[in-house]
């Protein structure tokens, strides 16, 4: 399998959650918003705490919030945290005296979420920008880290689980969210290239895959 150019990946991503952060009512290939939150489970009192703006640009896959089981007091580091939400959710239970902490390499993400906590006055939350495989982290300084739809994207997931082993206390845990596959993609799909939003309609993602499920 050709080697993946890692520089072209994050520079096709970080395009990608620019436009998550700017334009939510745009066309992506994925879902967003509060509904698709609903849906994965989280609780609509829960969204009701939270900035409306950084749900507009959630784009996660599942709830692992009841998974991380967050209690007051609790470090939290979000991978790739976007606009805010999860982390914004994740504060309501590790108060008082919690702190959340977003990593997030695309700076449209950060400046939305950083204005979002000021003007919600969520205190007790800050977003750093860095990379996922080298956290803005100290080793074991964290209760618990999450993530959401992330670590599919990144090209060394081994340096990402290396990373939240380090950066975890020990005993600490982690509870995430994400997209896998048990065998190789097929060279059909590894040829749907674009990540831009608005470059391909989504119903050809729908078709293209339903056409290889049919084919096995």
């Amino acid at each position: 399998m050709p080697a993946v150019d890692v520089s072209e990946l994050r520079a096709k991503v970080k395009q990608m959650y620019k436009s998550v952060a700017e334009e939510p009512e745009g066309t992506f290939h994925f879902e967003m918003g509060r509904a698709l939150a609903q849906r994965l489970g989280y609780p609509a009192g829960q969204l009701d705490r939270v900035p409306a703006r950084a749900i507009e640009s959630f784009a996660g896959v599942g709830y692992h919030l009841g998974l991380a089981a967050l209690s007051p007091g609790e470090r939290v580091l979000d991978l790739g945290s976007g606009s805010g939400m999860d982390a914004f959710v994740a504060s309501l239970a590790v108060e008082p005296g919690g702190e959340v902490i977003g990593v997030d390499m695309t700076a449209e993400q950060l400046g939305k979420a950083r204005a979002l906590a000021a003007q919600a006055g969520f205190s007790h939350v800050r977003f750093d920008q860095g990379y996922i495989e080298d956290l803005p982290a100290e080793t074991t300084s964290i209760d618990v880290v999450i993530s959401n739809g992330v670590i599919n994207l990144c090209a060394d997931k081994r340096a990402v689980f290396a990373e939240i082993a380090r950066v975890l206390k020990p005993g600490g845990r982690m509870a995430i969210s994400d997209i896998v596959t048990d065998k190789p993609l097929t060279e059909a799909i590894k040829e749907i290239r674009s990540l831009i939003p608005g470059d391909v309609d989504p119903s050809h993602y729908e078709r293209q895959l339903s056409e290889e499920v049919s084919d096995e």
